[in-house]
């Protein structure tokens, strides 16, 4: 068994138009470990829904791979369907009501828990007896999730799943995905925008920017590399090797280095310069730094 439950190589979308190319996702090779809670993320327009819906098979890429489970979501994709949940596009039959659809899906799909569904229903608070229709965009996003979930997958594959909830709901729905799902070994993978919830749960993270992976490590390890360098002193450089962002204004600098802080300080000192800080970064500052717009956009290797 591949120690990967989602491999791609390469993988690329492009949508041609008369006049240009859109090149949704470029090149894009990211590797998420079995049992892992793997955040992906990115800017809006950086690639990674396109990016999840090559992975359940929706769209097919214009080059490249994907491996998900050890099968290829374009050739196999009922297989894929059968071990994975997907929460991607949240469309239902809209005039069916939650208990419809939950005995409509629960055929499909031969590792389903009606035990599972039916907590869920409790703990995400889903309106059962609605037309999906009627439903608000939280309350779509719940059951989705709860039909997700009650399937029982090996891997859970979520974009934005907290949209629209309110904070005690994101709150019991994170708990059910560390407790529930990845307590037990299986593997999420989560697109986000809400960087403070990915950081509480993940312990992977891609960062996409467009329709390349930035950025792809350990949490643990991004929070050991990554630190923000301020010093003084004149003729400052404008970057360096592990340099992801400067500021360099008169006689003052800013940079945010991705490995080796100390030596960059060090060759800072050399030149005179005095060091008058150096800060641990959160996932926030991290990910403004590798994709906003001060990124000088250089290849930010990946660290494992």
């Amino acid at each position: 068994m591949t120690e990967l439950a989602v491999h791609t190589q390469s993988l690329s979308k492009h949508y041609r138009s008369l006049r240009s190319v859109t090149r949704a996702v470029d090149g894009l090779t990211m590797q998420v470990p079995r049992g892992s809670i793997y955040g992906f993320l990115g800017r809006n327009g950086a690639g990674k829904t396109t990016a999840l819906r090559m992975l359940a098979g929706l769209a097919r890429p214009t080059a490249g791979s994907a491996v998900v489970l050890g099968l290829d979501p374009q050739r196999e994709t009922v297989a894929v369907l059968n071990r994975t949940g997907f929460v991607i596009e949240k469309t239902l039959f809209p005039a069916m009501t939650g208990e419809e659809l939950l005995r409509f899906q629960r055929g499909f799909f031969p590792g389903w828990s009606e035990e599972r569904a039916r907590r869920y229903v409790d703990a995400l608070e889903v309106p059962m007896r609605q037309r999906f229709r009627t439903l608000s965009l939280g309350s779509k996003t719940k059951l989705c999730l709860l039909l997700a979930l009650a399937q029982n997958p090996e891997l859970l594959v979520l974009d934005e799943p907290t949209a629209g909830l309110d904070p005690v709901v994101t709150d019991q729905l994170l708990r059910v995905l560390i407790e529930d799902f990845a307590g037990t070994g299986r593997t999420l993978l989560l697109s986000s925008h809400h960087l403070s919830e990915v950081e509480k749960v993940a312990d992977w993270v891609g960062i996409i920017d467009a329709g390349t992976l930035k950025l792809e490590a350990r949490l643990d390890d991004i929070r050991l590399a990554f630190r923000r360098i301020r010093a003084a002193g004149r003729d400052l450089p404008a970057g360096g090797p592990t340099v992801v962002t400067s500021r360099v204004s008169g006689g003052a600098a800013e940079y945010v280095v991705r490995a080796e802080a100390e030596a960059f300080a060090a060759e800072l000192r050399a030149q005179g310069a005095t060091i008058l800080d150096i800060e641990t970064m959160n996932l926030q500052e991290t990910f403004l730094a590798v994709a906003g717009k001060e990124s000088a956009h250089v290849s930010v290797e990946v660290l494992a």
